[in-house]
């Protein structure tokens, strides 16, 4: 039994919480912190979590504490995974693993350096849909893989998030807080990718909040939100990736995967489960697919659960940096790509995570 150290108790942590508490049955939470100590106290009292740490530090000096849970802003995600392996903790990061290569760099030579596992969000690659992609794909049924696309369209996320402005900060954008779900996704269905090019710019200089409690607040936009990806994958095969937060409405897949015998219509990567299509000539239409895996309901925390497989077994953990680290140089690449007007060659190389097996008892990964 692996122990969860939290550090972070904002909007994405209650269902860390729930599934922890009431799915995985190899991982527990050791106790929780907050910059905000009402947010951990009322977590606390929630979620019955007996520790509460005064900070960050106390939570890293517990020796319970096999893993530490980065659930931070992302422009914190460097100093707390930093100080969490430095103190000689396993971490697990919400995406993205950094908000900027050279700090991914770091973080990934000083996990290599003390033999710690490093890696993060996203999960739900692991769920049933993608998985059930996964077999698809890796049984031949849409044929030799030569395309791809992936499109996240929207207009932010100040309409519904209570403090939103991290979103136009350093480490974010839609790329940086969405894109790490289609790519990861994309790797695991295509494989690594080797050269990217793109486009990027910030369409409009301010945002408005319209949710509460900050409604009105003006926010200044310091990070491109609409960015447009080309990639070539090792295997041959290129994909394009859009992500915006400036569009209102469109009407473009989600993901597709194109093949010589057929396409695949992957379902939203943000989600764990939804509806599987598959166009084959011989039928002339998109027919779906069943799932044929399981964790099709929000399973967040499955791929914490299975580093802590990971570490008990000494096994590769499937949320590893590898991948986590390759999204990064993904997405950083874009960017730098468009500044400089070029073609970027990407110097990491994952393999394919491994794929999930048929899950035999919820809550026990293989």
């Amino acid at each position: 039994m692996k122990k969860i150290g939290f550090v972070g108790c904002g909007n994405i942590s209650s269902i860390y919480f729930e599934n922890i508490n009431n799915m995985f049955k190899e991982i527990e939470i050791a106790g929780i912190c907050d910059l905000v100590s009402e947010k951990a106290t009322e977590a606390a009292e929630k979620y019955n979590i007996k520790k509460i740490y005064k900070d960050m530090h106390e939570l890293f000096a517990d020796p319970e504490v096999d893993i530490v849970l980065n659930i931070t802003r992302p422009y914190e995600h460097f100093e707390v995974s930093k100080a969490a392996l430095m103190a000689g903790k396993h971490v697990y990061s919400e995406k993205p693993l950094a908000p900027c290569l050279e700090e991914g760099i770091e973080l990934v030579k000083l996990a290599k350096e003390k033999n710690l596992f490093l890696g993060g969000a996203p999960d739900t690659f692991l769920g049933a849909g993608i998985q059930t992609c996964r077999k698809i794909i890796d049984s031949g049924l849409i044929g030799d893989v030569f395309g791809a696309s992936a499109f996240m369209v929207c207009h932010g996320h100040e309409s519904w998030h209570p403090d939103p402005a991290f979103y136009y900060q350093y480490g974010g954008g839609p790329m940086f807080d969405m894109g790490p779900y289609y790519l990861s996704a994309l790797v695991n269905l295509v494989g690594p990718v080797k050269t990217v090019t793109g486009m990027t710019k910030a369409s409009l200089p301010q945002r408005t909040i319209t949710s509460e409690p900050l409604n009105g607040t003006i926010v200044d936009v310091k990070v491109p939100t609409y960015i447009n990806g080309t990639m070539e994958f090792h295997n041959g095969a290129v994909g394009t990736i859009f992500t915006t937060f400036d569009v209102w409405s469109a009407q473009v897949p989600i993901i597709e995967i194109y093949g010589s015998e057929g396409t695949l219509a992957v379902p939203d990567p943000n989600t764990f489960d939804g509806p599987i299509k598959i166009y084959r000539p011989e039928k002339g239409e998109f027919l779906e697919f069943p799932n044929t895996f399981g964790y099709a309901e929000n399973s967040r925390a499955l791929g914490l659960a299975d580093m802590a497989k990971a570490i008990e077994t000494g096994r590769s953990a499937r949320a590893s940096s590898d991948l986590t680290f390759h999204v990064l140089e993904i997405m950083s690449s874009f960017h730098k790509a468009s500044d400089t007007k070029s073609f970027v060659d990407l110097k990491s190389h994952p393999e394919r995570p491994a794929p999930m097996k048929p899950m035999v008892l919820k809550g026990i990964l293989d």
